[in-house]
């Protein structure tokens, strides 16, 4: 494994006590960063940070992140705390689970948009000023697949993924003179937690849409953020990159 460098930057990442976001911040601690664990289960929180702690200074935060007053304490503990914050990486997300467009509750529905859409565009706001006053940062947006694709059975979803991918960009063009670039991924799926909500039915679909024929595994999902989170990305801003294993078309 390539030691990506990250030596005295602060990462925040949300949804970082689990899946794709706990891989990101072992491999971030590795490369010399410090870590801010942002996520709503404060019990699994807590864990995630003690497990952590061997590896580097790690920091956590219980977060609501459809609230904007919970984002913005977050954000002022997490720069007294670290000094600064240099990488926000958007992990936090739900499925809402499965169902067809016209059977899903209206309630359901706009709580997957707040929280994989909303709430990325919460800690955006709440954590650009910072970086600008810096005068670096960098922003990964987990997205997926299903926003290029749309998944059936997951409108919700994939609504809310391909609403990130056109926040990333619209963000990107408006910070691209400010050393601040924002890029996102877009996995297939990854065989997290994240599959408990979902059907098998859904989990076999999404499966056999993926020529490679197998799940992601968070460890490469994690080089592949931790790269867009470092100086190495130099020239890439509003940009969506692919982690499908082959699916994606464009």
């Amino acid at each position: 494994m390539n030691r990506i460098d990250l030596d005295n930057r602060v990462v925040v990442i949300t949804g970082g006590a689990r899946g794709i976001g706990y891989a990101v911040a072992q491999r971030a601690l590795q490369s010399g960063a410090s870590v801010a664990l942002w996520d709503v289960d404060a019990d699994r929180l807590a864990r995630s940070q003690r497990e952590l702690a061997e590896h580097g200074k790690v920091t956590s935060e219980v977060v609501e992140l459809t609230s904007e007053a919970s984002v913005a304490q977050a954000t002022t503990r997490t720069v007294e705390q670290h000094g600064a914050i240099h990488v926000l990486i958007n992990c936090a997300g739900i499925t809402g689970g499965n169902g067809k467009t016209w059977e899903l509750e209206p309630d359901v529905w706009r709580r997957v948009i707040d929280v994989n859409l909303i709430g990325p565009y919460l800690t955006s706001r709440a954590v650009v000023p910072q970086m600008l006053k810096q005068g670096y940062g960098r922003i990964v947006n987990i997205a997926s697949v299903a926003g290029k694709e749309g998944n059936p059975n997951a409108s919700h979803y994939s609504a809310s993924k391909a609403g990130l991918i056109g926040l990333t960009k619209s963000l990107g063009k408006e910070l691209a003179t400010s050393n601040i670039l924002v890029n996102a991924v877009t996995p297939a799926a990854a065989k997290t937690e994240i599959f408990d909500s979902m059907a098998q039915e859904h989990i076999d679909y999404m499966l056999s849409k993926i020529p490679m024929n197998r799940f992601l595994l968070p460890e490469e999902a994690a080089s592949l953020i931790l790269w867009l989170s470092s100086e190495d990305c130099a020239f890439s801003t509003g940009s969506v990159f692919d982690l499908s294993g082959g699916r994606a078309t464009y």
